[in-house]
Order: C-alpha cells, then structure tokens, then sequence
C-alpha cells in the first residue's frame, strides 16, 4: 500500500484543509527543513542554560507547586520520563483519532517556530507516529484549559512505551503497537517531556472540528429553511433587502437564499410580511456566518503559535503565560450562543409547519380526511432539542478555579467548550433533519414541485421517509435523514449544487480525494 502523500509543516498558521487531510489519514506531515534549524538554534539555548547550572523550569526543576524543586543531573531522565506518565490522568471516551492526528500535527508545527526548546528528536518521534499510524488513545475528560497536561500526557506517555495507541484499527498496549509498527520508546530528554504535555494542541485541534462540523451544519440548515420558506410560501422580498440594509454576512446569505429560490415560484401565503423566523434567516444565519469567520480565524492563529512554558526568545529562557488559550475559549462561547440562535429559528418554523394555517395548511400536517394524529407530537422533539442546545451555551471560561498550590489560578476550559459546541452541532443535525421531514410533507399536501436547494432537500428526505398519511414511528427516520445530512458527499452535493465560496473553501467543506 503506497505511503500516503506528505505536507510539508513550516510553523506557521495550518489551513482547516491540511488538518482534515493529516487528520484522516489521507497525508502525513514533514517537517520544513528551515523550522528543523530554527528548532536546533533553541535546543541550544536550553542546552547552555542547563550546563550553566541556570534553572529551566520543567527541565531542571519540578512543575507547578514543586517548581522550586531542582533536579540533579543523574535524575534528569527519571524525572522526564516520569513527568509525562504521571499527567496521564484523562478519562472517559476517547478523542476521535481525526483529533489526536491534529494535535499531534499542531504541536509538531509549533515546535516548528523555534520557540520551544525541544529537541529535532522529539519532532521526529512525534512525525514517526504519523507517518506510522500510530495514534495514541486520548481520553477526552482531564483538561481544565490551561494547557492540556493531563491529555497531551497522553501522547507524551505513549511515546514512552507506556499508555495505549490504536494501530491497523487495533487498541492495544502503547509498547506492543510501536514493536509491531516498527517503532521503539524513545529517551525525553530534558525539556523534552514538558514540551509534550504542556501546550494546548488538543484543545485547538477540537476547536478545529467543532467550528468545521458547526460550518457543516450551517450550510445543511440554510438548505432545510429554504425549504421550509418555500413550502410556507415566505415572502423573498427581505433577502433582496438585506443586500441594501444588512451587514456584510447578511447580505451574503440574503443573496445566497435569493438565488437558490429561483427556479420554484412558490405562492405568497402572506402579501405584507411574514413571521420572523422566516424574515429574518438572512440576520441570523449572517451573524453565525460571522462567528465562524471569527473562530476560524482564532482557531487557525493558534495552530502556528507557540503556548509554551518556558519560551525561548533571542537567546534566552523566559518564562511564559501563553499557555491560556482565552482568545480561542471565549469565540467558540460566542459560536455557542450564535448556533442557539439558528436553533431557535429552526424551531420556530418547525412550529408554523407544525400549526398549519398558512397556505391552508393542515393541523399537524395531517392530510384532510385522515384519521391520524399527525406531526403535532414530533414538534416537542423540536422542542426538546432547542432546549438542549440552549442548556449547552452558558459560559464557562470565567469559572474560578485554584489549583496548585495556589500558582495556577487561571483556567479556560476550553476542551470542554468544544464538546459542548460538538453536542449543539450533533443537536442541530436532527433539528435540520426534523425541519426537512416537516416541509416534505408540507410540500406533498400542497402538491408543490421543488426545485434546486428544496428539491435537493425534498429528495434526500424522501429517501428515508414516505409520505405521512397513517400514524408511524419517527424516530429512525428523523436518525436516518440525519445521518445523510451529516454525510460529507451530501454536503458536497449540495455546494456544487448551491455554493457560498467563503465558508466552503475556509472550511474545506468539498469532500477531500
């Protein structure tokens, strides 16, 4: 089996493209042989301030409340070895391994910059893994967002013999997967064992896939509230508006609504205004819009910025505060609050599909002269789902927390923002699958044809779901509609169909060969 290709890693910013490439396994990284030279200009630093007897905190010394603790050199390779063991604490469900590849790419990368101290060995090991297939097993539970010591141990660990890795899709032994991959536990050296625990490349690696999978999921709900504007014969007339009156995203989404309902003159149900679910799609899907260009761009800064603790800076060691990702935290919370926002839009019309009356539309879509209880009780699951995503979106960065000894007294949580962006995004997913299922059946009692996005979306569901004209199950429908809705080829279907170039090209949403 041919090796898979190589992308070339110079220490600056990553593009969501490379990562969803290494992070699938369809390309591996190397190491620019430029960021190699800058690395072993820092190692010598680090090298020179420890044979000069000078503390190098994590190196020399002990971490956290024992950082006044200094090693001998006789216990240095003791105390490396042992420092990424003992921050193997996470628990819980593992990362995917799309995850731990992007981390362990993003923490090669910002070695790459030459501010860290570590050794052209350590970036070597840690690009062995890759090429290899060795991924290490990352319980997910065990960061508090200041840097991720307790998940980058992990890896750390692993790289050491000890812990787990998945190999040919086998979990095994850490030992056992790099023998059988050809690979052997490597000697940290000093600095070397700090470097590998103390970033925040987890973190900003699920930062990545949360925001992806929320642009993803954007994309799919603009296609299904299409299809419910059309299906209740909303006016288009706010989305030429917005192009006049509206910010810059607004206005990129009033347009792409504009254009993709052409092709399907659907009846006005109402000639004044409508509803402002239906109004105002273009505002609230503009201003998620934004919030993903924000957090993409956050997220992407981090992955070419070194977070270190100690750094080293024109030839000397200094200590650094680096290592709290606030700016990434705190606009994955505002993504949290924005994606509550088209929750509740989604919900919303889910309710005027669910009530009828426009267009003369039935009670609970059920077909006139149908002895049935229709789509009115699949209108709490909306409900349920709002709420959900709603329950997901207090903040927690600012939550106080003190902890050794009294020196680590910041925090930002960000691990867990990003599980809880990645639960509201998997919450939408079925809301925007319950929403298409609903204007289906709209469509179908009215007789309407759609065509373009609608058509696409009254298709797809379609495929899972006949029309409702006796009292069934829903729930594996509503699973199946979105499950293809989550599909990466569905969602390339729909942008050759319909793109939004801004978000497909940042986001890498075209399906990657």
């Amino acid at each position: 089996m041919p090796a898979p290709p190589a992308i070339t890693l110079t220490g600056g910013p990553l593009s969501f493209e490379t990562l969803v490439r290494i992070g699938s396994g369809a390309a591996v990284p190397r190491a620019d042989e430029d960021a190699l030279a800058r690395v072993r200009r820092a190692r010598a630093v680090i090298d020179r301030a420890i044979e000069a007897g000078e503390p190098v905190y994590g190196a020399t010394t002990g971490v956290g409340a024992m950082k006044d603790v200094t090693w001998s050199q006789d216990a240095l390779d003791t105390f490396s070895a042992g420092l990424v063991r003992a921050h193997h604490f996470g628990t819980g469900a593992p990362f995917p391994l799309s995850t731990v590849r992007n981390a362990i790419t993003i923490r090669i990368n910002t070695a790459l910059t030459g501010r860290v101290g570590c050794s052209t060995e350590l970036v070597a090991a840690y690009v062995a893994l890759l090429e290899h297939d060795v991924v290490p097993v990352v319980r997910r539970t065990g960061s508090i967002g200041c840097a991720d010591i307790g998940l980058m141990g992990q890896i750390g660990a692993m790289l050491t013999g000890v812990g787990e890795a998945i190999w040919r899709e086998k979990r095994l032994p850490a030992a056992v997967a790099l023998e059988q991959a050809g690979l052997s536990p490597i000697r940290l050296m000093p600095r070397d064992s700090l470097a590998a625990i103390s970033v925040n490349a987890i973190g900003h690696a699920a930062a990545a896939e949360a925001t992806r999978a929320a642009a993803h999921t954007m994309r799919i709900m603009l296609a299904t509230g299409l299809a419910t504007a059309g299906a209740l014969g909303a006016s288009r007339a706010p989305w030429k508006a917005v192009a006049h009156v509206g910010t810059e995203r607004e206005a990129t989404v009033g347009a792409w609504l504009y254009e993709n309902a052409r092709g399907w003159d659907w009846p006005h149900a109402t000639h004044v205004q409508d509803p402002l679910s239906l109004r105002m799609m273009a505002q609230v899907f503009g201003t998620l819009f934004q919030s993903l260009l924000v957090c993409a761009e956050k997220v992407l800064a981090a992955t070419g910025r070194t977070d270190d603790n100690p750094v080293v800076i024109d030839g000397e060691v200094l200590t650094s505060g680096g290592s709290l990702p606030l700016d990434v935290t705190l606009f994955m919370e505002t993504l949290q609050v924005a994606l509550c926002h088209a929750a509740r839009n989604s919900f919303n019309r889910c309710v005027l599909l669910g009530n009828g009356v426009r267009r003369d539309l039935p009670v609970n879509l059920v077909v006139p002269g149908t002895i049935a209880t229709g789509f009115g009780p699949v209108i709490k699951l909306a409900g349920e789902l709002f709420t959900r995503i709603l329950s997901m979106s207090n903040p927690v960065s600012a939550q106080p927390l003190v902890v050794a000894g009294g020196l680590e007294d910041e925090a930002a949580f960000l691990p867990l923002v990003n599980e809880r962006v990645d639960r509201q995004v998997r919450a939408l997913r079925r809301m925007a699958a319950l929403e298409g299922l609903l204007a289906a059946q709209a469509m179908d009692i009215l007789g309407d044809g759609p065509r373009g996005v609608a058509g696409f979306v009254y298709d797809l569901v379609r495929r899972h779901a006949a029309f409702y004209d006796v009292d069934r199950p829903l729930s594996a429908e509503v699973e199946a509609i979105e499950g293809d809705l989550a599909s990466e080829n569905v969602l390339g279907e729909l942008i050759s169909l319909a793109p939004l170039p801004e978000l497909d090209d940042l986001f890498a949403l075209r399906p990657i060969r």
